[in-house]
């Protein structure tokens, strides 16, 4: 198995798992500075992984 579409698929995953608790946060939210903080934290993380993941996965050529 290629290592690198692994890593990919690994920061895939950690990618949508940031996404999904920024949208928890997002509806969770009161307005407080800490819930705020959090949101773009995970939402810009979560995004960078994400992309990153997919692009890795994507330029790996499958050599069997």
């Amino acid at each position: 198995m290629n290592i690198k579409r692994i890593f990919g698929s690994i920061l895939t995953i950690l990618g949508m798992v940031g996404l999904i608790y920024g949208a928890i946060l997002f509806v969770n939210t009161t307005g407080g500075m800490r819930d705020i903080r959090a949101l773009i934290i995970y939402g810009v993380l979560g995004f960078v992984f994400l992309i990153s993941g997919l692009s890795l996965v994507r330029t790996i050529k499958d050599e069997s």
